[in-house]
């Protein structure tokens, strides 16, 4: 049968110092910022910053620039995005955030729409949609948000203590913590707009993450069955990441054509979303590998339990 990947006898754990010192690199990042995002300091969509978005279109050709220029009077931070939008090609979405209460949000978007109607008086822009967000509101949204991924990683620690054993979950939760912060470091890094569907990629990842170290852990189970004799820890671990492989790469590049796909053809309100979940396939790969089968390694190896 052909195989993307061959088998390998890749020593995976004889790199873990380097992993080690590069995940804690990733962690210190995504450390840093979550401070900016709990503080409203970072790229704020308008789900936690409060604001308003218009979604529509013209029914004749404009121009971005000039769509721009027309608004450039109203409010600093108004923002223009052009969609590719197959259904209505002249479509465009107009945001701006941080609005002292909801009622202004609301002058805001009348504010909007009535220098829309009077610049292009001959050329109507139909609203799709229309999301008004107070500045309350998108503060709890950010509360609940950060409340459900912590509920998520302490679900993962519970569920692989019972599948495993108490080590494999905290590997496992320790790992699922590293994805999400490495992955909200590089959408700092790379200035994506948070919002709800950010929240929503950072929690598929942590479900991807989990079930890529379940296949290696439930790999290590049999595989220290074989070794237990011999007292190979080490051995059987190895053994078990380079057996899993070449489903580990098959699976990851299978999402990540998906992905690509709706990065590109998604449009501009999927952009970030597909981003934050490329972002993530390939750090939960990585710490698969590299995170939670290593930290088995070290509590093996101060505190023995299979091997004495």
């Amino acid at each position: 049968m052909f195989r993307i990947i061959p088998d390998t006898n890749i020593n995976f754990i004889g790199a873990r110092k380097v992993a080690f010192g590069f995940s804690l690199l990733l962690v210190a990042m995504g450390i840093f910022a979550a401070v900016m995002v709990g503080t409203g300091k970072a790229n704020m969509g308008i789900d936690f910053a409060g604001g308003v978005m218009l979604q529509g279109h013209f029914e004749q050709p404009v121009g971005i620039d000039e769509l721009r220029g027309a608004l450039s009077g109203t409010y600093e931070d108004v923002m223009v995005t052009e969609l590719a939008d197959f259904e209505f090609p002249n479509a465009f979405i107009i945001k701006t955030k941080h609005p002292e209460t909801e009622g202004e949000g609301k002058e805001r978007a009348t504010t909007i729409k009535g220098i829309l109607a009077e610049q292009f008086e001959n050329n109507a822009y139909e609203i799709d949609s229309e999301h008004i967000i107070g500045p309350a509101v998108g503060e709890s949204l950010r509360a609940d948000a950060t409340k459900a991924i912590l509920i998520s990683l302490l679900g993962i620690i519970v569920y692989i203590w019972i599948r495993f054993d108490f080590r494999s979950g905290v590997a496992a939760t320790v790992a699922t913590f590293h994805d999400v912060m490495a992955v909200l470091g590089l959408s700092y890094l790379l200035n994506l707009e948070f919002d709800l569907l950010i929240v929503t990629a950072l929690l598929t990842l942590g479900g991807y993450s989990l079930t890529d170290t379940v296949v290696v852990f439930d790999r290590i189970r049999e595989n220290l069955k074989k070794f237990r004799g011999r007292g190979e820890f080490v051995g059987a671990i190895n053994l078990s990441i380079n057996e899993v492989l070449s489903r580990t790469f098959n699976t990851s590049f299978t999402v990540l054509l998906v992905v690509g796909a709706l990065l590109f053809v998604g449009g501009e309100v999927l952009k970030n979303f597909s981003i934050a979940l490329i972002l993530g396939v390939m750090v939960g790969t990585y710490s698969s590998i590299f995170v939670a089968s290593p930290i088995v390694v070290e509590w093996e190896a101060r505190r023995p339990k299979r091997f004495k």
